[in-house]
């Protein structure tokens, strides 16, 4: 508890009070782990979290990568006809780029009550990667592993995500190592970044279609989704702006089948706009949280290009702010149709912890 550094910290224990976990080998091969899925089963620990009453599990190793995108052409200035990425029937017409990727995950489940109080049932998340100050090379390696170089130093940090694609599309160039040294609390000195956001004009002049950049400066829309959560759905009560992945626990999980790939937007359009959100049957998706359904570049692209506001209607219906209503979109109800033609709802999962796929074998 506290400071992440200096505060104080107590150990995850499993059976037999053990403090100390295995993690698999990554997927070398069939030939090395014929059966790889059975035995990176075996490294799923149940275990006990102090000042928590109900189990938790936790599982550290390699799984498939579970996000979808069409990275070269999205990072290529959109390098894709608008005839393509405005068409739903073109969702899944680009092959995922990232479909023969793997990732080291760390996936820790958790029951809702040992994360929230009763005072407030919106949490909030991020993550951070850290290195030692400085590295200093050994030009004679004395035996053993790991004695090329010599670490020291306090920790540093390095790198920071949350919302994902804030820190690689949002922030710009100039400020990224200082956002990537930060801290939530000090994002103030970024609001512009979303309040007048370069998305929206780049994508004017990459797509060729200018003026249908929104024009409800300040985007409040964007800072509602991104800084201080959905009034009514993951905003924290006496929030500060602050960049962070907001979750609503009280909002009840949706089986997958009943998922919307577009979360919380897709779900005002399914019902046929906010006036209908008693309709509703899933409101936990991103921006409330983020599931691995859930097509987050979509709905960025959405979002970008106003169709938040044109979802909140020329009566704030969402609480966006006044500015943010339909014309200000200048695209329309088009906004909703924007993709990166990758589909992530169709990417393999599995239906139990640690939910991402078994990864690709070395020899795949």
């Amino acid at each position: 508890r506290g400071d992440r550094r200096s505060g104080t910290r107590a150990a995850l224990t499993g059976a037999g009070g053990i403090t100390s976990f295995n993690k698999p080998v990554d997927n070398i091969g069939a030939k090395t782990l014929p059966d790889y899925a059975a035995y990176a089963a075996k490294h799923v620990h149940i275990v006990s979290i102090p000042g928590c009453d109900m189990p938790a599990k936790v599982f550290v190793g390699q799984r498939k990568d579970p996000f979808a995108v069409n990275l070269g052409t999205i990072f290529d200035l959109v390098n894709a006809p608008v005839s393509v990425i405005t068409d739903p029937a073109l969702i899944n017409a680009a092959p995922n780029t990232l479909a023969d990727k793997n990732v080291t995950t760390l996936a820790l489940e958790v029951h809702q009550s040992c994360l929230t109080t009763t005072a407030d049932s919106v949490i909030g998340g991020w993550t951070t990667a850290s290195l030692r100050q400085s590295q200093l090379l050994n030009p004679s390696p004395k035996k053993g592993h790991q004695t090329a170089a010599i670490t020291g130093g306090a920790w540093v940090q390095v790198s920071r995500l949350g919302m994902p694609l804030v820190n690689e599309v949002v922030i710009g160039l100039p400020d990224k190592d200082r956002f990537n040294a930060s801290k939530p609390k000090d994002d103030g000195q970024f609001a512009d970044y979303v309040t007048n956001p370069t998305l929206p004009a780049l994508l004017e002049i990459a797509l060729a279609l200018p003026g249908t950049a929104p024009t409800n400066f300040p985007r409040l829309d964007l800072v509602t989704t991104f800084l201080t959560g959905i009034p009514g759905v993951n905003q924290p009560k006496n929030v500060v702006a602050s960049e962070m992945l907001r979750l609503n626990t009280a909002i009840p999980a949706v089986p997958f089948a009943q998922q919307n790939r577009l979360g919380i937007v897709g779900e005002i359009l399914r019902v046929g706009g906010p006036q209908n959100l008693a309709a509703a049957v899933d409101l936990a998706g991103y921006p409330n949280g983020r599931r691995p359904k859930d097509d987050v570049v979509d709905i960025s692209l959405v979002a970008v290009m106003g169709g938040l506001c044109v979802a909140n209607g020329d009566g704030n219906a969402l609480q966006f702010g006044a500015a943010c209503k339909p014309s200000a979109v200048p695209l329309g109800a088009t906004a909703f149709m924007l993709h990166d033609a990758v589909d992530q709802a169709v990417v393999p999962l599995m239906s139990s912890f640690p939910y991402l796929a078994t990864p690709m074998g070395g020899t795949q």
